[in-house]
């Protein structure tokens, strides 16, 4: 292939990063079963492409943006058009293509942190480093949700050369301290204050249960083994269901799931038995195995806490897959956000790979599976299941049209089975407890225990384990009631629906919460009071959606763009024409939006727009928390 590079050289760090960064990425891929994209191949260098997302990773952290000549020298290696490497960087919104200042705080203003210290952060910010981008060492930026909700407000301190930080709950003082600061003790405090989990998961711990009295499931380890140490995760019954899967064997392995009926947790909630048979089954190989672990929908944080206490678990969780599926290797894509569970993931899955529960002859069982650790770089859209593949194959993360099924034609356009963070570790407990004992908790599709989030105005935010089944009102009792006067609960994530207080006993399974129009989801219980503002909280909702578009199809491209600025205008009492008449917009853009985009971002964006105006939940004009009137 010809290219047609710009003049622009790399710098001296930028040739040496990209470069490392390609010798320590190739050696692993030169494996039989290793990508080979049909219409992309055809010389060695493009077929590498899919580990362009790590290098751009690797020349951002070290030079803090990714300039013209680090993508003319990363076009070069990979004999790929600079327009489309540029096209790839310029999608994550963690990645800067400008110049900017060496240490980078984003601040998450979205609906669990803005109206919660997020805005007094920002205020403060501003003050001393001045508008939202601007300083030549220190700046800071608005942020989408960082996955942090339970211990609001939070920022994630992105510094060059460095490991990000996260810090939560964060402070006004505290977070403009921390920019400027040169003390390395700040990532063992950062490391500190996430050190008990049990501050995020307030059941765990030793003797932690369930609210009937049951021992907990999926939260049972977290608190009480060492995240950092193989040898602790055995003594506490890791890799027992990793044997029990190899004496039972693939065949029967998926018996006990489909007698499970366990359905995916990250909101599709497909037999997840199925899905695994379906690949097993697929003639054509190599497979492939991905775990989607990019939750990014604002109020969502539970698999972050699985996988910051209990990493180990999603190691053999992963493994377990690979065995019964056929593949030989599985991509872990983690949001880019969690600097945290990156650092334990890469612990687990190197100690676990030193210890021959990864590798080419796992366990001595006769059969290989390895890990591959991908990090996200801040699109809510990736997880989506193949605009994640896209992601990982190299390109922009936009979603294919279905069909062809991932489990058909997925990754490097074989056949893949895609399982989110949660259904994977329930895995184990079917794998401990049988698939029919499984099935006795909950009923019909909803068996099992789920995870629930529950953050805003509740006693004790946080992880919180329930069986299928449980009321909505007796999960908030378990979490500490209601702070304040209760105006209505946001169920689902943004992607959800409302729920108001006559629908508190509604069974949370899919059957139940769909009778009533809601959705369980991705677990989100994001709790307003009487003081909370709505249409606030729905105009930033919208606008998440309307940034997080990958503007693929128009629908949802403009349909966004729309929806934002109609709330805008109804947050600022300056509507075009009446109220009834922006009401009237929204629910056309919401008809549009949900029968004519391609995936399930453009379908749900209007979702929690559309259920606020049924219930008539949209409040009179009002300002934002920091008194100022919103811009679009």
């Amino acid at each position: 292939m010809d290219l047609h590079l710009s003049k622009a050289e790399p710098s001296t760090l930028e040739r040496d990063t990209v470069d490392a960064a390609f010798g320590t990425l190739v050696a692993p891929s030169s494996r039989e079963d290793r990508p080979q994209r049909s219409e992309h191949a055809g010389h060695d260098a493009r077929a590498r492409r899919h580990l362009l997302l790590p290098v751009l990773h690797a020349v951002h952290d070290a030079v803090g943006w990714i300039s013209e000549g680090a993508l003319n020298h990363i076009a070069r290696t990979l004999s790929v058009p600079p327009a489309e490497i540029y096209g790839v960087a310029t999608f994550y919104a963690m990645f800067s293509v400008e110049p900017r200042a060496p240490r980078v705080v984003h601040v998450c203003d979205d609906v669990a942190c803005g109206p919660y210290g997020g805005e007094e952060i920002i205020s403060r910010l501003t003050d001393e480093l001045g508008p939202e981008g601007a300083g030549s060492q220190v700046c800071w930026v608005r942020s989408p949700c960082l996955g942090l909700c339970e211990r609001a407000p939070a920022v994630l301190h992105q510094r060059t050369g460095e490991p990000d930080l996260s810090q939560a709950p964060a402070r006004p003082d505290g977070v403009a301290a921390a920019a400027g600061s040169d003390d390395p003790a700040l990532a063992d405090e950062a490391d500190a204050v996430f050190a008990d989990t049990r501050v995020s998961a307030p059941q765990t711990g030793h003797g932690g249960h369930l609210p009937d009295g049951a021992p907990l499931r999926l939260l049972r380890r977290v608190g009480v083994v060492d995240p950092e140490s193989l040898d602790d995760y055995r003594a506490h019954g890791g890799y027992a269901a990793l044997r029990r899967a190899v004496d039972l064997g693939p065949t029967r392995v998926i018996t006990e799931l489909e007698d499970s009926s366990l359905t995916g947790r990250g909101g599709a909630a497909f037999p997840t038995g199925v899905k695994w048979k379906g690949v097993a089954g697929a003639p054509e190989r190599p497979h492939y195995l991905v775990c989607n672990a990019d939750e990014s929908e604002p109020g969502t944080f539970k698999d972050r806490v699985l996988m910051e206490g209990d990493p180990f678990a999603l190691v053999e969780a992963m493994t377990i897959a690979g065995y019964v599926t056929g593949a030989r290797t599985g991509y872990l894509y983690l949001r880019g956000e969690y600097p945290l569970v990156t650092r334990r993931l890469e612990n687990a899955i190197a100690a676990a790979r030193a210890r021959g529960f990864l590798g080419e002859d796992v366990m001595g069982e006769g059969f290989g599976f390895d890990i591959e650790l991908r990090r996200g770089a801040g699109a809510y859209i990736c997880g989506e299941e193949t605009a994640l593949l896209e992601s990982i194959e190299g390109f922009r993360g936009e979603p294919r049209n279905k069909p062809p099924f991932p489990s058909v034609a997925g990754l490097f356009g074989k056949p893949t089975a895609i399982n989110n963070v949660e259904t994977l570790y329930n895995v184990l407990g079917i794998l401990d407890i049988g698939g029919q004992a499984f099935a006795e908790i909950g009923g019909g599709r909803s068996t099992g225990t789920k995870l629930f989030c529950l953050s805003g105005a509740v006693g004790r935010p946080g992880v919180y384990e329930v069986g299928f089944g449980t009321t909505l009102r007796e999960l908030l009792d378990v979490a500490g009631g209601v702070r304040g006067e209760l105006r209505t609960v946001l169920l689902g994530g943004a992607a959800g629906g409302f729920v108001m207080e006559e629908n508190l006993d509604v069974p949370l399974t899919l059957e139940g919460t769909r009778d009533i129009g809601a959705t369980v989801g991705s677990g989100v219980v994001l709790v307003f009071d009487t003081d909370a503002d709505l249409t606030g909280t729905l105009r930033r909702i919208a606008a998440f959606f309307r940034d997080e578009s990958c503007g693929q199809c128009v629908p949802c491209r403009v349909g966004t763009v729309r929806q934002e600025e109609a709330l805008a205008r109804l947050e600022r009492d300056t509507p075009i024409g009446s109220r009834e008449t922006e009401i009237a917009l929204l629910d056309d853009l919401a008809r549009v939006m949900r029968d004519a985009s391609i995936c399930g971002l453009g379908q749900t964006a209007p979702a929690a727009v559309t259920s606020a105006l049924q219930l008539g939940l949209l409040d009179r004009p009002s300002r934002s928390p920091n008194g100022k009137v919103p811009s679009v």
